[in-house]
């Protein structure tokens, strides 16, 4: 199962992806929105983890084009911004949930048990 992190930062890109991959999963990396939704449509992960204030394209964009797509993966929005209504803009374009910036590991294995583990 592969994940995507996508955000500007190479040091919390990087930390990221380190979590997940000690949890067992692939990772692909993204640096920017366009490269998000190229990485989504190259490589159909199983989950995205998505920043909100990016160059080029902010994660509300990302999620804005989304929306309108089919067989999106859940987005997990990472976030410094705990105002409501960004939450609840989020909400409304699909993100799946919310986690803030910087993440704790338990906080992202918690999110990838979640999306990922079959219901039962």
């Amino acid at each position: 199962m592969s994940i995507l992190v996508t955000d500007d930062s190479t040091f919390i890109r990087k930390r990221i992806c380190k979590i997940i991959l000690d949890a067992g999963y692939e990772t692909i990396e993204a640096a920017n929105g366009n490269l998000c939704l190229k990485a989504i449509a190259a490589y159909q992960p199983e989950c995205v983890f998505l920043d909100l204030i990016m160059p080029e394209m902010s994660g509300i964009e990302v999620l804005q084009i989304l929306q309108h797509q089919s067989n999106t993966p859940p987005i997990v929005v990472l976030t410094a911004d705990i105002q409501s209504s960004v939450q609840q803009q989020c909400l409304a374009l699909g993100a799946f949930a919310f986690l803030n910036k910087p993440p704790q590991p338990q906080d992202i294995q918690a999110m990838l048990t979640q999306i990922l583990s079959p219901a039962c």
